[in-house]
């Protein structure tokens, strides 16, 4: 739309249109910031909305050009451009779970943002002349994405990410409505896959430590890969930290060994002896499937104490199981197994009872370098939701979960466990 002066005379157009960051994804109504106006002489102002009138089919300035903010030579990071940063983009409908391609941006007749057009429609209303689409060129398409169903996939051109990822660093567009956190992480890593490997990469990183995490367990191998090799790197070892041990040892080993050390180095130390322990397994074992997340008990605790163990163990560690393993002694660093007692066992069981008096003494284990489909067809045979992993002394050294074992039996394109490169 053209812009004059106070005169009437032709002084620029507007070129974009500026909303807050913050306002992604708002449920309230979200009018632009400011307004870009590109002058003849290649000048560039920001006006608000205040600033300008609608008058005979143009906007009009009330107040003197020389008045006006120039443009900065660098955007504010809390700014979106909606035409450059939205227009032609894929954006995420948050309430299909799935990237959608922006060919138009709806307004309101007082500048409120109404949504994107993701439709063919939006797409003829923006190259067909005004005179041959009439009145229907103004209607609102009914498949309008609402504005507050919107979350963007990163805040900067597509294209300048994907260069900056093959060239270097790059900066880290944080989620600014937080909608996208709140899917499922099998719904967030669905989405991924519909975007640019770049993209993904970009996306994960908007995400919380756990979420990303969740998310990155879900996404397949050569899209896991990518996205690890390219997050900045103590970004990534933060998400590896969130991820099991074994989730986080099968990621790494699909990278380059020096860039594997490299995030192992950035981690807590604790956190990644774990890890370096489970990638001295080989792969398709037991001791490649297992993860070193189980509790550990005296044979003598109250179930009331293991229940509170449980209780911890998932609000400190997030440390989901099916089983408390018994032993002698739960303090000293090599365990073994003297029995096993599931959770439903001790959900029933009175508070006051002792484990010895709960567990079953006949343990079924696998070794660690057992075959993974022997553990898989094992764990099929005693409907177990996790075996132990027990070396040649009886020493327990992780145990094997029945997602995993699933995994093995799964075809190699339906996986979430990919082959290790070492």
């Amino acid at each position: 739309m053209p812009v004059d002066n106070q005169q009437g005379e032709r002084v620029g157009k507007i070129t974009d249109v500026l909303v807050s960051a913050a306002r992604i994804g708002q449920s309230a109504a979200v009018y632009p910031d400011r307004l870009l106006v590109e002058g003849e002489d290649e000048q560039s102002w920001l006006i608000t909305l205040d600033a300008i009138e609608r008058l005979d089919g143009a906007l009009r300035l009330r107040m003197p050009v020389e008045q006006l903010e120039r443009q900065p030579e660098e955007p504010l990071e809390q700014e979106i451009y909606l035409a450059r940063d939205v227009l032609d983009k894929q954006i995420i409908d948050i309430s299909r779970k799935k990237a959608v391609r922006v060919n138009d941006i709806c307004f309101g007749d007082d500048w409120q943002v109404l949504g994107v057009d993701d439709s063919i429609f939006g797409v003829v209303r923006r190259i067909a002349p005004s005179w041959l689409l009439g009145a229907s060129g103004r209607r609102v398409s009914a498949t309008l994405i609402p504005w507050k169903r919107v979350e963007l996939v990163g805040g900067q051109n597509m294209e300048e990410q994907e260069e900056r990822i093959e060239t270097g660093p790059h900066p880290v567009v944080r989620s600014p409505s937080g909608h996208l956190a709140d899917l499922h992480p099998a719904d967030i890593a669905e989405i991924v896959h519909q975007l640019t490997p770049g993209q993904g990469a970009r996306l994960l990183e908007t995400l919380d430590d756990e979420t990303a995490a969740d998310t990155m367990e879900e996404i397949d191998t050569e899209r896991q890969r990518h996205i690890l090799e390219n997050i900045e790197a103590e970004r990534a070892a933060d998400i590896l930290q969130a991820m099991g041990p074994d989730e986080a040892a099968d990621l790494l080993a699909q990278l380059p060994e020096d860039r594997a050390q490299e995030l192992l180095r950035l981690m807590n130390p604790e956190e990644s002896e774990d890890v370096r322990e489970l990638l001295e397994y080989e792969a398709n074992t037991a001791g490649g499937l297992m993860t070193t997340d189980y509790i550990v008990l005296d044979q003598t605790r109250t179930v009331a104490e293991a229940l509170a163990s449980v209780r911890a163990n998932i609000l400190e560690n997030d440390v989901r199981i099916a089983y408390i393993y018994c032993t002698e002694d739960e303090t000293q660093e090599e365990q073994r197994v003297l029995g096993v007692v599931s959770l439903w066992d001790l959900l029933a069981a009175d508070t006051t009872q002792v484990l010895r008096d709960l567990m079953e003494t006949d343990v079924v284990t696998v070794q660690p370098d057992s075959d993974a489909h022997t553990v898989a067809e094992i764990m099929a045979k005693y409907n177990l939701l996790a075996v132990p992993v027990v070396n040649a002394d009886g020493i327990l050294e992780g145990v094997v979960t029945v997602d995993d074992a699933l995994d093995v039996l799964l075809p190699p394109e339906r996986r979430r466990r990919p082959p290790r490169m070492y």
